[in-house]
């Protein structure tokens, strides 16, 4: 049995203090996530609920309209964000192995910036804890391709970049992607590997995650130059929809402002995100090679808001009603999350295939699960 099956059928005890059945679950689900959803069918979502040690899928809306093709749990959708959490993984298990620090200067692996500005004061671990300072052009609208479209253009970019006044590296948490390109192409460095071979061979294959990639090379990189799904997968890829139910581009079509393999974004299924959601509930067996690295990855670092603290790519809240650890994810036609209440072990992943309020339908599934009434995060 393949270790993604066996972590949803492995038992354990559960922290939350009532029986919650599958009626239960599915109402719950159905309330604060079907609702939400176009009337037309132009997008839906597949979620994944992990309870008492096991996983149950529930499905709404379509894949693709044009087709009536329904939504499966081996659906693929855009990750967006929540692919961090996949990244900071690999970051964690390659600092248990003492193969790098987090408190490496980014210019030890990529020494054309050590005669840079400001990104010298930058670690490793600000960039997976989104608490460097780096805001580049692309992280803010208008979500649109720049000159800093190659990487080395891109490193260029970074070279001059200077941080905004008042902002020190370790000090404040910017949610922004171009930290994460970054830390790949570190990654990439350090390794002499690219990204997505490095993700496949030391986070995706040891999880059993079959369906989750981060899309090769096209032959024509004019047409596809981030990328693409590879033929077996692109099937099962979900059409994209923007807020008001609009197509946008094609099945498994890559949005994004970088245009090179990499730095695109990652492709999954709910069966894939709830077998990585029960690795990072504890699920995973003793000696497993990444049960260390889920760990670290979630351990917080920089405190932000009144009641948050961020980790490596995740993010601690600290509630009323329970701490919940989640990673969010969003493009302009999808939207992804995984929350999490690791005490309790009890979680839920959403993915969609177009721009919708993921984060609060999932702290409203796991607060209902607990009886809990839903608190603001003060998400930022």
């Amino acid at each position: 049995m393949r270790l993604a099956a066996a972590l949803l059928s492995v038992a354990v005890v559960c922290g939350v203090s009532h029986a919650a059945t599958d009626a239960d679950v599915e109402r719950l689900v159905e309330r604060h996530v079907r609702d939400a959803l176009p009337e037309n069918g132009a997008g839906g979502c597949a979620v994944a609920v992990r309870l008492d040690g096991r996983t149950q899928f529930f499905n709404h809306g379509r894949a693709d309209l044009a087709t009536d093709r329904a939504i499966t749990p081996d659906t693929l959708f855009n990750l967006g964000s929540l692919a961090k959490a996949l990244d900071a993984t690999l970051l964690a298990d390659a600092v248990r192995r003492g193969e790098l620090s987090l408190d490496d200067p980014v210019t030890k692996y990529i020494p054309e910036l050590a005669d840079g500005g400001d990104i010298r004061r930058v670690t490793l671990g600000h960039l997976g804890s989104f608490s460097s300072g780096l805001v580049m052009r692309q992280d803010r609208p208008p979500w649109t391709a720049t000159p800093h479209a190659s990487p080395a253009a891109f490193l260029a970019a970074i070279k001059q970049w200077t941080l905004e006044e008042g902002r020190e590296p370790g000090r404040q948490v910017n949610h922004v992607h171009s930290g994460f390109v970054l830390l790949r192409l570190v990654l990439e460095r350090r390794f002499d590997m690219p990204i997505a071979e490095l993700l496949e061979r030391r986070v995706f294959a040891p999880l059993g995650l079959t369906s989750t990639v981060l899309p090769v090379a096209a032959t024509d990189r004019r047409t596809h130059p981030r990328g693409r799904l590879p033929p077996d997968l692109l099937p099962r890829a979900v059409q994209g929809y923007g807020e008001h139910g609009e197509p946008i581009g094609g099945p498994g079509d890559l949005q994004g402002y970088y245009y090179w393999h990499g730095a695109g974004q990652m492709y999954s299924s709910a069966r894939d995100m709830a077998a990585f959601l029960a690795a990072n509930l504890g699920e995973l067996p003793d000696g497993h090679p990444l049960r260390e690295a889920v760990t670290l990855a979630q351990r917080g670092v920089v405190p932000f808001g009144e009641q948050s603290i961020s980790a490596l790519a995740w993010e601690r809240h600290r509630l009323d009603t329970g701490e919940i650890v989640d990673r969010y994810g969003g493009t302009n036609n999808a939207s992804a999350i995984i929350a999490m209440m690791p005490e309790r072990k009890l979680g839920v992943a959403i993915l969609c295939n177009r721009s919708q309020d993921v984060a609060t339908a999932s702290h409203d599934i796991l607060n209902g699960l607990t009886g809990a009434e839903r608190e603001t995060t003060g998400r930022n």
